[in-house]
């Protein structure tokens, strides 16, 4: 249907769009110091502007319906036709100071944007964007600081024909959020350079990688640490001068002990052969000596490490069969001397306890129950959260709010990653390369690989009282090195993850890299 008014709005749109909202006649009457009509429950459905609410652009897409997520009722955009509309409300004698608007969203994705925006606060407008989260509702959060008493919340959609969001149950507070830990895996680099692996910035100049992610945003490098694998790659030698580059760019670090000489995940946590026939006694006494060797030696050389995973992806424990789930009692002991050892170097180090259950909330919480009932010591729980494999984004935020909340520690992403294309750069076929595969809403490009990290970023953000820490993406610079595969006894094994790096197939920077900018 056409509408002239709505489309003379549309077009005028553009001109007005960098003039302070606050000129616009409408909003003083509706003036307050707190959100009216916050949950869109004043009017009932189809209200073609919710009570306290303005619109601006093609106002016919925003409109309250049934299908809330705390009441009845909800905010929606949508048209049959592609359309532009904000729905706001302005705020006005606020006292100075830190503020987080929290809201509940909804959205099918393929918008050119949609997000809540804070702005005419005083300083510089404050973005979240819509997650692309058809089925679950996502709680957000953005954070202002208001200088001028006064702020603007602003709901924007820049919209395909029949593209939707919902919102609903927005609270303003006082407080902040923002992420602590915008970091990354870059375990496979110094093989990588020692095979010819070359970087490059987004520009094409070739230059230090450590330095190319740090002007990116990253504050937090991990690297693992296995015995003795055949490669002689992620040993203690190695591992000790990755973290001087760390270090030296300014950058924390995370040591991620495996206990093993290869790979330790879910699927398999096979002892180092140096400690294959020892007791469990002897164990204990393998996993102290190590860690603390390791991390002493770190210290040492004035690269103290700033968090530890004891573990790797240890959903089933560890050091098969001696450390498994199966015999918590004897897990138990194994962590808690890892634990131990972490401390004794350096008595302020965080000890993270890290699953592979990013959207698995029963079996986080069967896990670290147990951890619990059986002593077991940490300061932190890290989750790997990979959207393809573990569960919706609602999943995710409902798995890591409970742990948080449940066990009262901090938590963090210990691993996420998402393609950037699906073909391969070697012979070697993708762990994820078909587009059946991906994320609904997320496409295998630069653009949605960064879309990916920033959903994630946010719902980290958005854990309760300050407990999500931030993030760490896998593998940032892995990409295909001829001789750096994923088999460290095997040259020739190719890499099935240099789709999934933040560098290109051309060796440069990507622009998702601009997701360790998040606040």
């Amino acid at each position: 249907m056409f509408h002239p008014r709505r489309t003379l709005r549309a077009l005028l749109l553009p001109l007005t769009a960098g003039l302070a909202l606050t000129a616009l006649p409408a909003q003083t009457a509706q003036a307050a110091a707190t959100l009216t009509n916050a949950g869109f429950e004043a009017d009932g459905a189809g209200a073609a502007a919710p009570s306290g609410w303005s619109e601006y652009g093609d106002t016919g897409a925003s409109f309250a319906e049934s299908g809330g997520h705390g009441g009845s009722y909800r905010l929606s955009h949508w048209a049959s036709a592609a359309y532009k509309v904000e729905t706001y409300q302005y705020l006005s004698g606020l006292t100075n100071g830190s503020y987080k608007l929290t809201a509940w969203v909804r959205s099918g994705g393929g918008q050119k944007s949609a997000y809540i925006a804070l702005k005419n606060c005083g300083g510089a407008e404050q973005r979240t964007n819509l997650p692309v989260s058809a089925s679950g509702w996502v709680r957000v959060v953005v954070p202002v600081n208001v200088t001028n008493n006064q702020c603007t919340i602003s709901v924007n959609s820049d919209a395909n024909a029949g593209n939707w969001i919902n919102v609903d149950d927005l609270t303003f507070t006082s407080g902040t959020t923002g992420l602590s830990i915008k970091g990354a895996d870059i375990s496979s680099l110094a093989k990588s350079e020692a095979k010819g692996g070359v970087y490059k910035s987004a520009s094409g100049a070739t230059g230090d990688p450590v330095t190319i992610l740090k002007n990116a945003g990253m504050n937090y490098a991990r690297l693992k640490v296995w015995v003795d694998p055949a490669d002689g790659y992620n040993n203690k030698a190695r591992v000790l001068a990755t973290a001087k580059r760390v270090k030296a760019a300014g950058q924390k670090l995370l040591v991620d002990f495996h206990y093993s000489d290869t790979w330790a995940d879910p699927g398999a946590q096979s002892k180092p052969r140096a400690w294959a026939g020892h007791s469990y006694s002897q164990l204990k006494t393998d996993v102290y000596n190590h860690t603390y060797d390791v991390l002493n030696a770190l210290k040492a050389q004035g690269t103290t490490a700033d968090m530890v995973q004891v573990g790797n992806e240890i959903n089933g424990g560890m050091l098969w069969n001696e450390g498994s789930t199966d015999n918590w009692g004897q897990l138990a002991g194994l962590l808690n001397s890892g634990y131990s050892a972490v401390k004794a170097v350096n008595s302020s180090t965080p000890v993270a306890l890290h699953l592979a259950k990013g959207g698995d909330l029963t079996g986080t919480r069967w896990w670290f129950d147990s951890a619990v009932a059986n002593g077991v010591k940490f300061d932190v729980i890290g989750l790997s959260y990979y959207g393809y494999w573990h569960g919706t984004l609602a999943d995710f935020q409902t798995t890591l709010d409970d742990a948080a909340a449940r066990y009262g520690k901090p938590v963090f992403v210990a691993e996420t990653a998402y393609p950037f294309r699906l073909d391969s750069d070697d012979s070697f076929e993708n762990i994820i390369d078909l587009s059946s595969e991906l994320v609904s809403g997320y496409p295998a490009t630069p653009a949605g690989q960064l879309a990916w990290m920033n959903a994630v970023a946010d719902i980290v953000e958005a854990v309760p009282n300050g407990r999500g820490l931030g993030v760490f993406y896998w593998e940032a610079t892995w990409t295909a090195v001829n001789g750096n595969g994923w088999d460290p006894a095997d040259a020739a094994s190719g890499n099935g993850w240099e789709n999934q790096a933040l560098f290109g197939y051309d060796d440069r920077a990507l622009s998702s890299m601009a997701w360790f900018g998040h606040r």
